[in-house]
């Protein structure tokens, strides 16, 4: 048990309040049993009757018999989210982003976690390399859907040797393990020149689409690539004209598959479009945007809702000068956004800045990984007027600090400007600028 299942909240007027049930408190059992993680939780407080074992931190062990509704929630929260450890990545994959992080950065960024409950519960992506058949029973038992799966590729022998541990090998069992289960999956593909791509990618795309009905949307992502690579496995960018032929293959088969199964299945991320300048595709292209979270479709989205928000926008404020920090890949499409405000609004002026990414290297472009220490460098001095405007998902902790650790305060301090984070949202980013 330990402090994984110490209850941090409480909330008011929840079951949990009434029966008296403190902050502090450990859960011991529920029915008699032992409580491994969120998922026997979630799946033990479903009985309408259940009893719950507790301790106090004076270590008074009392038993609570619960009736209530069969969906009711007891109003708990715990100290991990996950009432367990996370799982940690044992690849040592050729590729891996952590790997080729700077040194003297906090320590759980370079925490590699592959647990499967991450994906059900956060849309983290894991290779399933780390599970036994007792983790995928339990998958299989609590109906944990979707499941995002990091692919790579489904060729044996090379997934091996990019993620370099023996079980990467049995990917497509594991796949239709869960597929024979009913549990549905999106699928990740990260590209590496010279490695999964071209035909292995072909390979890989129509291996996939056979459990197209849980199988439900497959991304292809570009490796990422940082300037700490030292004895590391030499990745090469993709050029303008091969990201060109990336999106031409996956289109192809989008189509295909949109004939034959009603679903393009297969999206190249935004950062293709970007690097080949070939223009990003329309918002119905993307259908219910089932990969966002892995970058593909984020443009197309956030300017369908900008383009619905300005057509009733209003403004009628004094005249004013807002700044927005982009990254290298949003620049140009931010800068749209902006001269389309400042037409529709003359009293406002909005200027996008583009920040290179000097901490990580020039090849990183995504507003994500964005560093405070890069905007101070790169702002100091520029006239940047009533207030800056910084893309959220540049920060962690509370939307408080940068990955390198340089606050939002830091850059208020330094720039002399007040700073607002703002949402990866068309309507919101508006709506911030017009306030």
């Amino acid at each position: 048990m330990g402090t994984q299942n110490i209850i941090i909240k409480v909330e008011k007027k929840s079951i949990a309040d009434e029966l008296g049930i403190k902050p502090g408190d450990e859960l011991l059992h529920i029915n008699n049993a032992k409580i491994q993680d969120v998922f026997d939780y979630r799946m033990a407080i479903l009985d309408e009757y259940i009893e719950l074992s507790v301790k106090s931190p004076n270590g008074t062990e009392t038993v609570y018999e619960i009736e209530k509704d069969e969906y009711e929630d007891l109003g708990i929260s715990f100290e991990s989210g996950l009432m367990d450890d996370a799982k940690s990545c044992n690849n040592k994959c050729i590729f891996c982003f952590i790997d080729r992080l700077p040194k003297g950065m906090r320590e759980t960024l370079y925490f590699k976690d592959d647990d499967s409950r991450l994906s059900f519960l956060s849309g983290n992506y894991v290779t399933l390399t780390n599970m036994s058949d007792d983790d995928m029973n339990r998958i299989i038992k609590h109906r944990l859907s979707p499941i995002n799966i990091s692919v790579h590729t489904t060729d044996s022998e090379l997934r091996l040797f990019m993620l370099k541990n023996p079980n990467a090998k049995n990917i497509i069992y594991m796949i239709e393990k869960l597929y024979d289960a009913g549990v549905s999956m999106n699928y990740q593909i990260v590209l590496v020149k010279g490695v999964n791509d071209k035909e292995h990618l072909d390979k890989t795309i129509n291996d996939l689409v056979k459990y197209i009905d849980l199988g439900r949307s497959l991304s292809v992502v570009p490796v990422g690539i940082t300037k700490y690579a030292d004895g590391l496995f030499e990745v090469e960018p993709f050029s303008p004209e091969e990201c060109a032929e990336i999106i031409g293959q996956i289109d192809n088969y989008g189509e295909k598959f949109k004939k034959e199964h009603g679903s393009r299945f297969v999206y190249a991320a935004d950062e293709f479009y970007i690097i080949s300048g070939k223009e990003i595709p329309d918002y119905e292209y993307y259908e219910d945007f089932p990969q966002l979270e892995n970058g593909v479709g984020m443009i197309a989205l956030m300017q369908d809702e900008f383009d619905e928000a300005i057509k009733t926008a209003k403004y009628l404020g004094d005249e004013k000068e807002i700044s927005i920090v982009t990254s290298a890949a949003a620049f140009d499409f931010i800068s749209g956004l902006c001269n389309k405000i400042s037409q529709m609004f003359p009293s406002i002026i909005a200027t996008p800045y583009k920040i290179t990414n000097e901490f990580f290297g020039e090849t990183v472009t995504v507003s994500g990984l964005l560093t405070g220490q890069d905007i101070i460098k790169q702002l100091k001095n520029k006239p940047l007027g009533d207030k800056l405007l910084i893309p959220k998902n540049a920060l962690r902790f509370d939307d408080v600090v940068f990955l390198d650790d340089v606050t939002v305060e830091d850059v208020e301090k330094e720039l002399s400007v007040g700073v607002k984070a703002v949402q990866v949202d068309g309507a919101a980013f508006l709506a911030e600028i017009l306030k």
